[in-house]
């Protein structure tokens, strides 16, 4: 691939098979995670929210960190997974559901890794008004699903496991970025939720013309929407790729599209 530069924006614990894939097809590589993620301190919110959980028909894990996360509080309140065996777990994606089997429970992924995707899985379309639904989760994810549930009718239990932050790191390497930016042709990155967008742009704050040099992969329809509305707004000029989900394949065959398009 044409000396093209990836900024890869996944977590630190999460980045490297991309980085691996990039690497081997020559891509150059900017690591700069713009999430990291912090375990939330117990509270007797999350203290009611486990004394229920056994009452949930679906509980959806959003991330493999929400669900060690979760894991870790249920241990701790004298709960064991196999309690758990008997609800329907729904996994954001196949590295989600992974994650739950290491615990011994089984899991339905959509084939698309959003909350869309989610939300038509026949477990929840099939789900009367009433039933009670759990998230395991993180600050500000998932909301939109959230939403769309509530107002179908259903119970939400909300267990805020941890937040999200911008890495120290990332900040301390904003003056890198901006110099990379600035002398790139035409950067790609990897835009995966909400949070990473906002941080995104904080780091840019001053210099939006980078973002218009930028071409943005955004995961799924919703987040695409967010970017499209926020450029017409603004009156930017950012390029935009749809992506489905987050595979090394997927990437590498967006970024090969763009360079034939060219």
């Amino acid at each position: 691939m044409n000396s093209a530069l990836f900024i890869n924006t996944r977590p630190a614990d999460r980045a490297d098979p991309l980085n691996q894939a990039l690497y081997r097809e020559g891509v150059q590589v900017f690591e700069l995670p713009l999430l990291e993620l912090i375990q939330t301190d117990w509270s007797e919110t999350l203290k009611d929210l486990y004394e229920q959980i056994e009452r949930a028909q679906v509980i959806v894990a959003v991330s493999p960190s929400a669900v060690h996360f979760g894991m870790q509080r249920l241990k701790s309140t004298g709960r064991r997974p196999e309690q758990l065996q008997h609800i329907q777990w729904i996994a954001v994606g196949e590295k989600t559901a992974r994650t739950l089997l290491e615990y011994g429970i089984e899991s339905t992924a959509p084939e698309v890794e959003t909350s869309e995707g989610m939300l038509k899985l026949d477990v929840l379309q099939q789900l009367q008004a009433g039933s009670v639904i759990a998230f395991w989760r993180g600050e500000g994810g998932r909301q939109f699903m959230m939403e769309s549930l509530h107002e179908a009718g259903m119970k939400i239990l909300n267990f805020l496991l941890y937040t999200r932050r911008c890495p120290e790191e990332t900040l301390h390497k904003r003056e890198a970025l901006i110099q990379l930016l600035s002398v790139s042709t035409e950067p790609y990155v990897l835009i995966s939720s909400e949070a990473s967008w906002l941080n995104w742009l904080e780091l840019l704050q001053g210099q939006e013309y980078l973002l218009q040099k930028c071409h943005c992969f955004v995961l799924g329809e919703r987040l695409y929407g967010l970017l499209f509305r926020y450029q017409q707004e603004h009156q930017q000029k950012i390029k935009l790729s749809q992506l489905t989900d987050l595979k090394s394949g997927t990437i590498l065959r967006q970024i090969a599209s763009v360079q034939g398009n060219k």
